[in-house]
């Protein structure tokens, strides 16, 4: 029997928290500000793009205590049971002494309006523990999540290379406070169920998976809540009500990966931070794609899991795992079922998944040796959540050059992630040429019909697919392009 507790419990600098009123909707942001008055941490897109919320989340692992960044305007404050939470106001150097990371800010002039400032303090903050002397590309990355809008860019890269002249990371309070902290989270942890609310109006942070299982199946129109990135912006962009609330993150047995037989499983609450360094190993492509989404904030609550379970049109991650022939573990009660992951998404809003049922794990096989795969993801700048458009390429050559098989899966093309079939079954059995490569395009008209939205119209999409096929052969064969496909022109 599992005990039920009806409070929240964490650390707020090097404060005890124990809320007993919280709503399911509640971000930290606005209980930061508008409840402790520590308004250091500022609101800006409240979509987790600016980074102009930027907060620490420090939480139990298998590594001992981790601290994260992490976008305060998107993390709901169920998600915070057992962490501890590190804002602006608790940086603190020597004495009457600056932090060694806002003395080097202000030494470097890294603050123009300020707005954004503390933000970039709390990146460079958390690598700075992480990693005291980086290389300009980790600074780089750290910041992929944190806009200035004055355009100071250059100014914080120079303050960020300078950090370690102004203190040793092993002597910030952090780092001297994290046995201490430990405990404290340790004592935390009851291994009881969180139920806090009433009604419909409840929030609820199960104690274990089996516990989550058992939940759902009472609540089966609970929200699922995992990394918050996106169902956070159907809070504070299309102010949803997603009560009640079951809040999965830090669910061990849903964290876990593992390979056995050319097969990676990943637990449905497995993060893309998480998951890098194994996807960068063993399927590069994948690798590159997460370093894609998002910034370093996004990567960090955001889950595979949940990018699948959503089921968006324009999710990253579903396209290329079709193309991968990856599998889906759904779970109801004590019972699992397990199938292709193309088959989950029905129609647009619609997933093959019954009610009291979820996600657990994903199932992605490694390529093959002598295999080609490949991912390109089209937005509008680099590091976006915004697709217009995802394509990946799964291609097996028979000895004689021809494609023995290959799938090629679409995002932001249709209602749902989609496999280019009638591509496919135009290449299948032919040489990899530019002539069959060519007369294979005609047939997106037959597999597709985009829509035009803010993202990308319809004509731009139909035809970065068809370049994005182009490129996977140029690259796969080595030569350059046979024929040219049109330019897009905006009217």
């Amino acid at each position: 029997m599992v005990e039920t507790r009806n409070e929240i419990r964490f650390i707020l600098n090097g404060t005890d928290i124990a809320l007993t009123d919280v709503a399911p909707d509640a971000t930290l942001l606005d209980w930061l500000r508008l409840d402790r008055s520590l308004r250091g941490t500022k609101e800006g897109c409240a979509e987790g793009d600016c980074g102009a919320c930027t907060v620490l989340v420090g939480k139990l692992s298998a590594e001992g205590l981790v601290y994260e960044s992490v976008n305060a305007c998107i993390r709901f404050m169920g998600s915070l049971d057992g962490t501890h939470v590190v804002t602006i106001e608790h940086l603190r150097g020597d004495g009457d002494k600056l932090h060694p990371v806002q003395q080097a800010m202000v030494d470097f002039h890294g603050s123009q309006c300020g707005f954004c400032t503390p933000g970039f303090i709390m990146s460079l903050y958390a690598l700075w523990m992480r990693t005291p002397n980086p290389s300009d590309a980790a600074i780089e990355k750290a910041l992929q999540g944190n806009l200035c809008r004055c355009t100071g860019y250059e100014a914080i890269m120079r303050a960020a290379r300078a950090i370690s002249s102004y203190g040793k990371a092993a002597k910030d309070p952090l780092a001297v406070e994290r046995k201490s902290i430990t405990a404290r989270l340790e004592a935390l942890r009851d291994g009881a169920r969180v139920e806090v609310g009433s009604g419909k109006e409840r929030l609820i942070v199960p104690a274990n998976v089996d516990d989550f299982a058992a939940v759902l199946e009472k609540e089966p129109g609970a929200t699922i809540v995992a990394g918050s990135t996106d169902v956070g912006l159907w809070v504070t962009k299309h102010m949803r009500d997603i009560s009640p609330a079951i809040f999965i993150g830090d669910l061990d047995g849903l964290r876990s990966m593992s390979e056995a037989d050319g097969m990676i499983t990943i637990g449905a609450g497995v993060t893309y931070t998480d998951a890098f360094e194994t996807l960068s190993k063993r399927i590069p492509a994948l690798g590159s794609l997460v370093d894609r989404i998002g910034g370093e904030q996004v990567r960090n609550m955001g889950t595979i899991g949940g990018n699948v379970a959503n089921g968006s049109p324009i999710g990253d991650m579903p396209p290329p795992l079709i193309a991968l022939g990856a599998q889906l573990t759904l779970r109801k009660g004590n019972a699992r079922r397990t199938i292709p992951l193309e088959t989950f998404f029905i129609a647009y809003g619609k997933q093959d998944r019954q009610p009291g049922e979820f996600v657990e794990s994903v199932h992605v096989p490694v390529p093959a040796k002598g295999t080609r795969f490949a991912v390109y993801k089209v937005t509008k700048r680099r590091d976006e959540d915004i697709t217009a458009t995802l394509g990946a390429f799964y291609l097996t050559l028979a000895k004689d050059g021809s494609v023995a098989d290959i799938r090629i899966a679409y995002g932001g093309m249709a209602a749902t992630p989609k496999r280019a079939t009638a591509v496919e079954k135009a290449l299948i059995g032919k040489a990899w040429s530019d002539a069959t490569v060519e007369a294979a395009m005609a047939e997106y008209a037959s597999d597709f019909t985009p829509l035009t939205d803010m993202r990308a119209t319809a004509e731009y999409r139909a035809l970065a697919a068809k370049n994005l096929l182009l490129r996977f052969f140029v690259e796969t064969t080595g030569t350059k392009a046979p024929f040219q496909v049109s330019r897009y022109e905006a009217a």
